[in-house]
């Protein structure tokens, strides 16, 4: 198990790059099967869950060529689809939420998509529903073993239809819309997911040949057509890597410029920030954070009652940057409520905080009560094992602002969703090892 030692309470100082987004690559990268011909994709991260995907796609017989960093050919011209029913399968895919997007362009292009049940963080339920669900309604067969956890759908030919989503799930719409551009006639998916890493994934299979229209919207049209050709697409920059750095800059007090941001997507991310008192200007396609010498306040609502952040599909917030939000609320001037609704157990980790001195009440194992410290207490270092990814960076930037030296265990979850994060973080100053 690797960890992190963390010598806290240095300034940090310079640009850094994010790298591309771990949660677009997931979906496009599972879109290469598809076609048989070359997909050329760049901006990969090189992180822990996007190798393990890479290294599945090469197990079912993708024809795999390295470019550069980052930038890789697909070919999906030669499936073993008998890879999907061993052994070997059942523990690769286990071991990767991410594995569940190969079901539908499996299901749509070779009749049968197979998958164990996939592994990922522990943040409490990420049901399946919505994905089987839609295939189902596309005409698929589901069939579940419970021995082994492994689920199944099949189908001679997927029929297009109408469909109203139970819940707007990025990886059940990402999933349902690859199974229907194949699909015969016409397919209508409302309350789809529309975030901007979804957009991407239907830019790039129009490129191939699709014909998606209402991109951008919760109501997406898909008219089936018989095959997709090759293409080349660039990942947007990681936006919950962008949140992570700006609650870093503000925590630690440092003067940070983050590069390519992609800002026109970043929706309600800026604002956020700037609710809780960070000032953050925008250079050109940049992301420029003063150094923050007085602290920053937390803003009210306009009657004076105190703010609720709250996660919430897309054009709402994230869920993934709350716990950074979390985390910087501690050090800020004022109060603030944080609301987690998507998932119930992503804010236990705040007993590591309380043992920090954060001032912390957990009212459920959705809110979080803050009360900041205006950096008239700084945070203590202390010992911590990392839980998943997003805490295990809070919980790194906690520690990078704390007096003392932290050490920071099972930092394997850290690596799952952030390239070379101790390296990059050296390079702006930080006092991080890697033991």
């Amino acid at each position: 198990m690797g960890t992190f030692k963390i010598e806290g309470g240095h300034k940090l100082s310079g640009e850094i790059t994010p790298q591309g987004a771990k949660n677009e690559a997931l979906q496009i990268l599972c879109a290469v099967l598809l076609t048989e011909e070359k997909v050329t994709l760049g901006n990969i991260p090189d992180i822990v869950d996007v190798n393990k995907l890479i290294s599945l796609l090469e197990n079912l017989g993708v024809k795999i060529q390295k470019k550069g960093k980052g930038t890789y050919m697909f070919k999906a011209d030669d499936i073993d689809l008998g890879y999907l029913q061993s052994d070997q399968f059942k523990k690769d895919g286990a071991g990767l939420r991410g594995s569940i997007m190969l079901v539908g362009p499996l299901l749509a292009r070779f009749g049968k998509g197979y998958i164990p049940k996939p592994g990922g963080d522990k943040i409490g339920r990420r049901r399946l529903d919505t994905h089987f669900e839609g295939f189902i309604k596309l005409g698929a067969k589901f069939r579940y073993n419970k021995e082994e956890h492994f689920y199944g759908v099949e189908a001679k030919k997927l029929k297009g239809t109408y469909m109203l989503l139970d819940e707007a799930s990025v990886t059940g719409t990402a999933n349902i819309v690859m199974a229907a551009v194949l699909a015969e006639g016409e397919t209508t998916i409302y309350n789809a997911a529309c975030e901007p890493y979804l957009q991407q994934l239907c830019k790039m299979l129009n490129r191939m040949g699709a014909k998606i229209s209402g991109i951008g919207s919760n109501l997406l049209t898909i008219e089936g057509v018989d095959r997709l050709g090759g293409t080349e697409h660039t990942m947007l920059p990681d936006m919950i890597e962008i949140g992570s750095w700006v609650g870093l800059a503000a925590m630690t007090k440092s003067e940070l410029t983050i590069k390519n941001v992609s800002w026109d997507d970043l929706g309600v991310i800026p604002t956020t920030f700037k609710k809780l008192g960070v000032q953050l200007e925008r250079r050109g396609d940049d992301i420029y954070i003063p150094e923050h010498k007085n602290g920053y306040e937390i803003q009210n609502y306009i009657d004076g009652s105190i703010l609720t952040i709250a996660d919430a599909p897309w054009p709402g917030l994230t869920p993934d940057l709350l716990s950074i939000i979390l985390v910087m609320s501690t050090q800020a001037k004022g109060e603030v409520i944080i609301h987690q609704k998507m998932f119930e157990s992503r804010l236990f980790f705040v007993d590591k905080l309380i043992d920090m001195g954060a001032k912390i009440i957990l009212c459920d194992p959705h809110r979080a009560t803050v009360i900041g410290h205006n950096f008239k207490s700084t945070l203590k270092a202390t010992t911590m094992v990392s839980p998943d990814i997003r805490a295990g960076v809070s919980l790194l930037i906690a520690a990078l602002s704390a007096k003392g030296t932290s050490t920071i265990h099972n930092i394997e979850q850290i690596d799952r969703g952030y390239e070379d994060i101790d390296t990059r973080l050296r390079a702006i100053g930080a006092k991080i090892t890697r033991v």
